[in-house]
């Protein structure tokens, strides 16, 4: 019997949403399933001081190792037990690593080249004069902070003429001089780093703003598969099509055919085909830069007026949508892969030990051709 461990930085499992129903699909799938934290290992008797869901309540056992590790928890969190969790990654594997912020994630892309043709223009603002320079180029823009999640703190900028602009949070619009603006940059700078791109819209026929979640994971043969694709509309007198914000969902074939007409089927195939080769194109990036596997991304984008993808970003763990019980889907996904992982952790680690060499190999290729051309 494969025994998952899922770890994560809150202590009590009753406050993890997800943890129940992990448990509960483990169970279905004829696996072992226990809840714990870094602090609970003990490396020496190899336990965990762990929490089982049994006869409907968490009690608290003392488990073995687990065979695989199902990592859940915030990575800024869990960076406090550094030295606990590497330890623990030398030993067991884990189902995912995270694939860092947004803005790194959008920079390996670029890097690489392959995915570079449906990237947003970004730049990080470092200064108002910065900013002035991009809002000059591209006349709308818009400004959120480089890790914001669920739609918060974005700022969507309009040159309103050569001296006013007109600034939109949620579904307040305001106009603003240049010095006033300037003073609204430096305050949100202040807080932290904030990234400024061009605004791309996608807009339905009946003038809501609206993007698509791709959701894929690896399944119970390590193979991607897309567990959802669905729209997110913002909601009217709004432009942040985020659920949180008060935007909603649809499903996807009806949302297609009302929007597309016979162009629908062929839409929803380049959205499933988009999804499966990034995640495979950034499954491949983590193996070569990190050694690492990743198993679940998010990625929001949206399709200008010639139907071509523009990608927003990618998310790590992303959220399941408030509908569809999907939530379930996206559980037995993981499970299954974790039982997969468990059985299949020495090729796995083969193959990934195989790409960072041969990226390594590529690398001082590249670097001694530099070298020899420059006539060092």
């Amino acid at each position: 019997m494969t025994i998952i461990g899922m770890l994560h930085h809150r202590l009590d499992p009753t406050t993890v949403l997800k943890s129940y129903a992990y448990a509960a699909v483990a169970k279905a799938e004829g696996a072992q399933f226990f809840y714990f934290t870094p602090k609970s290992v003990d490396f020496e008797k190899r336990t965990i001081r762990a929490k089982v869901y049994e006869n409907g309540q968490w009690q608290e056992k003392t488990m073995p190792f687990p065979d695989v590790i199902y990592n859940a928890g915030s990575p800024e969190k869990l960076s406090v037990s550094k030295e606990i969790i590497e330890r623990l990654k030398e030993e067991i594997p884990f189902t995912t690593y995270s694939i860092g912020n947004k803005w790194n994630v959008m920079k390996r892309l670029k890097e690489a080249k392959e995915f570079e043709q449906y990237l947003i223009p970004s730049e990080i603002v470092k200064n108002a004069d910065v900013f002035h320079n991009f809002i000059h180029y591209y006349k709308r823009v818009v400004f959120k902070p480089i890790d914001g999640r669920k739609g918060k703190g974005i700022y969507f900028i309009t040159k309103a003429g050569p001296k006013n602009f007109e600034v939109r949070k949620d579904s307040t619009n305001t106009i603003y001089s240049k010095p006033q603006l300037d003073a609204l940059l430096k305050e949100q700078l202040a807080s932290g780093t904030f990234i400024m791109q061009p605004y791309i819209q996608s807009i339905t026929k009946a003038g809501q703003v609206y993007d698509f979640r791709l959701h894929v994971q690896k399944n119970g043969e390590g193979k991607w598969v897309v567990t959802t694709v669905y729209p997110r509309i913002a909601p009217n007198g709004s432009i942040i099509p985020n659920i949180n914000n008060g935007g909603f969902t649809n499903y996807l074939d009806p949302f297609l055919e009302q929007e597309f007409k016979e162009e629908a089927y062929n839409i929803r195939r380049m959205l499933e085909h988009f999804s499966l080769a990034l995640a495979h194109h950034l499954d491949d990036i983590q193996m070569e830069k990190f050694g690492e596997v990743i198993d679940e991304i998010g990625i929001d984008v949206g399709l200008d007026q010639q139907q071509k993808i523009w990608m927003y970003e990618v998310n790590w763990r992303p959220g399941c949508p408030p509908a569809f019980y999907l939530e379930l889907d996206v559980v037995i996904n993981s499970i299954r892969y974790a039982m997969y992982l468990a059985k299949n952790h020495k090729p796995v680690k083969k193959k990934m030990v195989q790409q960072k060499k041969q990226s390594n190999g590529r690398q001082k290729r590249y670097c001694s051709t530099k070298k020899q051309s420059s006539g060092g």
